[in-house]
């Protein structure tokens, strides 16, 4: 097989249609990112936008994956909250933004070694952990505050762990017993 340029005119169709099918997948989760964070829709649009042309310009490699990831929405509720205001947020980035190409220039990326991977393990854990308690009341049918589901606190106080929490317990119990019980 000939090996072809990444902007190969034989090749156009073929990463247009990719493309396409790449842009109506993380569309919704743009929109989604953004409603859940608090922040303008139009927000979560450019962002995708912005993005996915800058990381398939700028890093050379044919296997790019950025978009949307769920673990940013509780970062950038938290971040807008903390900060006061969606363009005081929008600031920061840009502060943040211009910092990682400064230590990206001066080749700072081996800092990143420093970082154990029981930590990134342990947030993306905790991350996953959330995403599936918020769909259990979807599972089993029961779902009282419909309103609350996009935020961790609910209109009626409550959040995920308060609500589930016993019951995690106590069917844990149940399991430990099930397991010690020499006549089951």
């Amino acid at each position: 097989m000939p090996a072809t340029s990444p902007t190969s005119p034989t090749t156009f169709f073929k990463d247009l249609s990719a493309g396409l099918v790449v842009f109506l997948v993380a569309l919704p989760l743009c929109l989604g990112v953004a409603l859940a964070s608090n922040a303008p829709l139009f927000s979560g649009i450019v962002a995708g936008i912005i993005g996915g042309i800058l990381v398939g310009v700028l890093s050379g490699s044919q296997t790019s994956v950025s978009g949307p990831a769920a673990g940013l929405t509780a970062i950038v509720a938290a971040q807008i909250g903390k900060l006061g205001s969606f363009e005081t947020f929008l600031l920061a980035v840009m502060l943040v933004g211009v910092l990682q190409i400064i230590l990206g220039a001066c080749r700072a990326g081996f800092i990143a070694a420093f970082f154990p991977s029981s930590v990134i393990k342990g947030l993306l854990a905790a991350i996953g952990v959330i995403l599936v308690l918020k769909q259990i009341p979807h599972v089993v049918g029961h779902d009282p505050d419909p309103e609350g589901d996009m935020y961790f606190l609910q209109p009626d106080k409550e959040n995920t762990f308060t609500e589930f929490g016993p019951r995690c317990l106590t069917s844990s119990q149940a399991l430990r017993w099930w397991a010690c019980c020499p006549s089951c």
